[in-house]
């Protein structure tokens, strides 16, 4: 009889202590109908939501909200801005276009793309390959110092036409120059 009034208090004590807010207590945001709320109430229902939630790491958080990482420029040399965009790009994501040579047809393209890709995950450099064209691929990084690395084998094959990074154009050593 007594662990059944004790299970009937330990019942009615968070029923009886749990608050509830009163019409006129609510923020006016929280009496719209769902329907109703704009971006700004939403993001005030996130950040409610939020309220009690542990912080992410810093390597959990979206990569637009990591902290920069902290750049030694007293070991890089000033007279070289590729290292200096390598160095700045570590840990960012960087995408880099690439072009086959000839008019190869989207098959072709793939077929030589992806063996360059395959290439890059032997030497442990992580690219996706995106094909956006019958000769060209978007080659994303997600650590952007690897990208220098993969524009120093790509611009060795036989069939790359160019790399393009940062907007700056590497062209192939086999292209001849086309005028």
């Amino acid at each position: 009889m007594q662990i059944q009034f004790i299970l009937l208090l330990l019942a009615i004590v968070p029923v009886v202590l749990s608050k509830k807010f009163k019409d006129g207590e609510k923020p006016e945001w929280a009496k719209k109908d769902i329907r109703d709320y704009s971006e700004a109430d939403l993001e005030r229902l996130l950040d409610q939501w939020d309220e009690d939630e542990d912080p992410l790491e810093p390597d959990e958080l979206p990569e637009h909200l990591r902290p920069q990482p902290k750049l030694d420029l007293s070991n890089l040399d000033s007279k070289n801005p590729e290292e200096l965009l390598k160095v700045s790009k570590k840990g960012r994501t960087l995408m880099t276009f690439v072009s086959v040579t000839g008019n190869p047809t989207r098959e072709e393209g793939e077929q030589i793309t992806k063996l360059w890709q395959t290439s890059l995950w032997n030497n442990h450099i992580q690219a996706e390959r995106y094909m956006v064209d019958d000769n060209r691929a978007i080659f994303l990084f997600k650590d952007g110092a690897q990208a220098w690395e993969a524009k120093d084998f790509l611009v060795e094959q036989e069939r790359c036409k160019g790399v393009t990074i940062e907007n700056k154009e590497y062209p192939g050593v086999h292209v001849k120059d086309e005028l």
